[in-house]
């Protein structure tokens, strides 16, 4: 039996950055479990597991432009730093929490401290993996065909 659209599928899986650094496992979050064209991963991801039969292994990488984007220049803003929470312990590489209004509902969305100077702090809003591309190891452990997962 081949994975299809419709059918919800168990696999085991690393993604790896260009240098070899795993970003993501399914060795510490568990086996990743999806219905393949509900947009539950990402797009690729599931095209990757079409047609693989239980037990297949297969490696693939996915363009930045196919995962989480490129790096957007205007998703980067300097802001004072006396607006940004505990403002004092702030330091590189650290996320914060920020809140933003969007169509009047308020998100609390993660922004990386990339620079921080006296009066100023740099903070990136883009995805963490925007701009990379996206090597996967995979393994298809289980299909639960279309007409059996309700």
């Amino acid at each position: 039996m081949k994975a299809k659209i419709g059918d919800k599928v168990i696999v085991v899986y690393d993604g790896f950055l260009e240098a070899g650094e795993v970003f993501e496992s399914s060795e510490a979050s568990g086996p990743l479990e999806f219905k393949i064209g509900i947009g539950e991963v990402l797009p690729a991801f599931e095209e990757a597991v079409i047609n693989m039969e239980i037990g297949e292994t297969k490696t693939f990488t996915i363009k930045a432009a196919q995962a989480h984007g490129p790096v957007k220049a205007e998703l980067i803003h300097r802001m004072k730093r006396s607006t940004l929470p505990d403002h004092q312990n702030l330091r590189p590489g650290m996320v914060l929490g920020m809140k933003i209004e969007h169509e009047g509902n308020k998100h609390e969305i993660p922004a990386l401290l990339t620079a921080l100077d006296k009066e100023f702090a740099t903070l990136d809003f883009n995805h963490p993996l925007a701009g990379k591309d996206l090597k996967y190891k995979l393994t298809l452990r289980e299909i639960k065909a279309a007409a059996a997962s309700g």
